[in-house]
């Protein structure tokens, strides 16, 4: 008896820089018949009608209009992440295609990478790292001092699966969490890790020494963090961006970092990825950039898979999506 043909995924590449990862492909091939981006581009007329699912793996392949009418039955598109703002979910919709994304896998590393990003600035690791592997130190500055993360006040923009989770572990270090979000969580879970609410953006801003973003980006959270919010920060605080970088007005940013107004910034994201080289932030001394680690670890990447898989067969059986998400 033969075996049943596995439904056909399209994938942006395997491997490289903008591939799904090597590790990853003999899990979803025990799923999936894979087709690369290449592989169609070269025989269109033949694969086109084959295509039920795409995987999108860090923003790849784009999905556009021109893709959605070239593939006649496709059912479904799953993300790499949580984030799903280079997607035109309206436009995906209109195609009779349903999206998901993989909100659960990446809330602990991104928290993580939160934690890493504020523990780092406070305590100048990078700054240390530099004079110690530098040929020229001869000795290690006593005066090299970094701020307390202990009792400090934390204020996290954004308390959903993500933000509630740096909540927790930075209840470990005895920080005094705020909070602000488009709806109040339950008070058993403020209680939970001893969060308090701030109905006002601005209160959370004026009382926090580290100010931590992670939110989605919408538009209501595009430059959310501008001129005036810098501003309302103390001088000694720390803005940590774990979300995306369109939610900070970077022009805002540089200003206000060049002038003072605020401490220094640790940005796991920035707008756009990677910054053009001659760019201001790449510049400044109390800024840390990271690539957009946030839950890029070897755990959370195959968790990622395992959650798109999941959602890609449920809708091919016409099944309810683990995590479906749907346009505005």
């Amino acid at each position: 008896m033969e075996k049943p043909e596995l439904p056909v995924l399209l994938v942006n590449e395997v491997g490289g820089t903008l591939g799904v990862l090597e590790a990853h492909v003999p899990y979803l091939k025990k799923h999936f018949h894979l087709i690369t981006m290449k592989e169609f581009l070269e025989s269109k007329d033949c694969l086109s009608i084959k295509i039920e699912a795409i995987y999108v793996w860090w923003h790849r392949p784009i999905i556009d209009r021109e893709l959605l009418k070239s593939l006649p039955n496709l059912k479904v598109i799953a993300n790499s992440g949580a984030g799903v703002d280079h997607l035109d979910l309206k436009l995906i919709a209109e195609f009779g295609v349903r999206t998901a994304n993989a909100p659960s896998a990446v809330s602990s590393s991104t928290a993580d990478t939160g934690m890493a990003l504020m523990l780092a600035a406070a305590r100048r690791l990078i700054e240390g790292c530099q004079v110690t592997t530098s040929p020229d130190t001869e000795y290690f500055p006593c005066n090299m001092l970094g701020d307390e993360v202990t009792g400090a006040t934390l204020g996290i923009i954004g308390m959903g699966s993500i933000g509630y989770k740096i909540a927790q572990r930075a209840r470990a270090f005895e920080m005094k969490i705020l909070y602000h979000n488009r709806n109040r969580r339950r008070e058993d879970e403020e209680l939970a890790v001893s969060a308090c609410y701030c109905g006002k953006i601005e209160d959370l801003l004026q009382q926090s020494d580290f100010v931590m973003l992670a939110v989605n980006l919408t538009p209501q959270t595009y430059n959310l963090i501008g001129e005036k919010e810098l501003k309302l920060m103390k001088p000694t605080a720390t803005l940590i961006n774990i979300s995306r970088g369109p939610v900070v007005d970077q022009e805002a940013l540089v200003e206000a970092l060049q002038a003072g107004v605020i401490k220094g910034a640790a940005l796991d994201v920035t707008y756009p990825e990677p910054l053009p080289r001659d760019h201001p932030l790449l510049k400044l001394k109390n800024v840390i950039l990271t690539p957009h680690l946030g839950s890029r670890t070897h755990k959370t990447t195959r968790m990622i898979t395992e959650e798109a898989v999941e959602n890609i067969l449920a809708a091919l059986c016409g099944f309810p999506m683990p995590s479906e998400v749907f346009p505005d």
